[in-house]
């Protein structure tokens, strides 16, 4: 099949068959390796993206050792994907052949990949693709040359053209000197790996039906595909070696990680984002940075985070799926799903939950901790406050130690202050009331009843001062001169009404 350029850089390929259906027993978890997350996503999500990127028609995940979760994360993830079942893990090749049996005929190219190589970007597949379109081969194979091969299948090769794949326990001393390594990762003619699939052995060691023995048939012409023009088989090699890196323990995947981690500060860092320590600072592939932003060490930006110009955010900050203004400063916390108008300043040691929004110069202190709150603009909360189901006017200050009580057991319920009001210390607010603008609420009332505007609530108990008691009680508590003070066992109450 020939096409011209510009078609063989946009029209898709008839399938993309990722294969997830290994044990991933050297991960040691009780949940699918695949599902263990890069830089926040599953590295299943990873995979499925960079293989949607090839417009392919059919989309086909192959799945088999826990396979419940797996399917439970495409369906929240990617429920257009189709998966196969392969019961028994008899081999990629196999794997192969499980997806294959549900596709009917195909006509064009098949990219067969693995949903353990998070680092397998679209535009390498799409490389892939177009070189293998180029080459009319019926396979062509995805190649990294990396300084130990040792434990890689190695690429042989006469000239451009690849006569065959060596597995390391079976190469030779010449043949393992060899550097360029085979990924695993293939695009093939469609017909043609329908007829090499169908003609695999497990005669082998294993037992199994190797992927690998449909390239060397390729290769050796024992399959061909429905265009004549087609033969052989090519190869495609990367300079990136991170983007053939399969994770299979924990190791591996902490390195992944890092990897990854490293490329994304790396491309803030060159759009004016200052970042202190990039050994300390983790930022995921969705959050968006304006310029002049300073990120300082510890700091954690997940999710869909956006950060406005001349931010600072840190130290020892997390901030996920959080919307955040220009000139924010934002010290030691922990926020989720929470809007930062400009100029607000935050922490040290706050907790911002989900449903909290603070308006332009906002002032949020140590210790204060809100939930499904708005705040004002102007309104300022300085330290130990618990702010949970309010919603607070512009200009309006809460004193240290106050509590927006918002549940009874039973029932949540909300509260609402008024422009410039002021509540004072140690100020219990029960939802649900409302304080009226311009409101003074003394330190230490119980507030349950609305406040009008410019009113003093009082709710606390009268004070009692008895002149003299604190004399009067050591006296009485003084052991006699000659007693041993031991000895005294006696419980003792004195009430303000004995001295009044």
């Amino acid at each position: 099949m020939t096409t011209t350029s510009d078609q063989s850089q946009s029209s898709g390929v008839a399938a993309v068959i990722v294969l997830a259906a290994g044990g991933g027993t050297r991960m040691r978890s009780k949940r699918s390796k695949l599902l263990h997350e890069v830089a926040g996503r599953p590295m299943l999500s990873w995979a499925v993206n960079a293989a949607r990127g090839l417009d392919p028609q059919h989309l086909v995940v192959v799945v088999g050792h826990l396979r419940d979760q797996v399917e439970a994360q495409l369906a929240e993830d990617a429920p257009d994907v189709v998966t196969a079942v392969q019961a028994e893990q008899k081999g990629t090749g196999h794997a192969v052949a499980c997806a294959l049996d549900g596709l009917g005929d195909l006509t064009g190219e098949v990219v067969v990949t693995y949903a353990d190589v998070p680092m397998l970007n679209t535009q390498t597949l799409q490389d892939l693709v177009q070189a293998h379109r180029s080459a009319h081969t019926l396979a062509t194979v995805l190649t990294a040359e990396v300084p130990d091969p040792t434990g890689y299948g190695r690429v042989l090769r006469n000239g451009e053209e690849v006569v065959g794949i060596v597995e390391h326990k079976d190469a030779d001393d010449a043949q393992r000197r060899i550097r360029e390594i085979n990924s695993g990762i293939y695009v093939f003619d469609a017909a043609a790996l329908r007829r090499g699939v169908a003609a695999l052995s497990n005669d082998n060691a294993q037992g199994e039906y190797y992927l690998t023995d449909v390239v060397s048939m390729a290769a050796s012409g024992q399959i061909h595909g429905d265009d004549p023009a087609r033969h052989g088989v090519g190869a495609h090699r990367t300079d990136d070696l991170w983007q053939t890196e399969g994770v299979n323990d924990r190791v591996q995947l902490s390195r992944v990680n890092a990897e990854m981690n490293r490329r994304i500060l790396e491309k803030w860092m060159r759009a004016g984002v200052t970042i202190a320590d990039p050994t300390s600072t983790w930022i995921q592939p969705d959050v968006d940075i304006g310029q002049d932003v300073t990120i300082l060490a510890g700091s954690s930006l997940n999710g869909a985070t956006s950060i406005g110009s001349g931010a600072v955010i840190g130290p020892e900050t997390t901030l996920t799926d959080c919307e955040v203004g220009q000139d924010v400063v934002v010290r030691r916390t922990e926020a989720t799903l929470a809007v930062l108008g400009d100029g607000v300043r935050v922490g040290p040691w706050a907790n911002l939950r989900p449903g909290t929004v603070l308006d332009q110069d906002t002032r949020i202190g140590a210790f204060v901790e809100t939930k499904n709150a708005h705040l004002g603009a102007g309104t300022s909360v300085p330290r130990l406050v618990y702010a949970g189901d309010v919603v607070i006017g512009t200009d309006v200050t809460v004193g240290a130690g106050a509590v927006f009580a918002n549940n009874d057991g039973r029932t949540t319920s909300t509260t609402s202050v008024g422009d410039g009001a002021f509540v004072g210390s140690n100020v219990v607010v029960v939802a649900p009331v409302t304080i009226a603008p311009g409101a003074f609420l003394a330190a230490g009332s119980a507030i349950t009843e609305d406040v009008p505007a410019d009113s003093l609530a009082i709710a606390r108990q009268r004070g009692h001062i008895s002149t003299g008691w604190a004399a009067r009680h050591r006296e009485q508590m003084a052991p006699p001169a000659d007693s041993d003070p031991r000895s005294d066992t006696r419980n003792h109450i004195s009430t303000p009404e004995d001295h009044s």
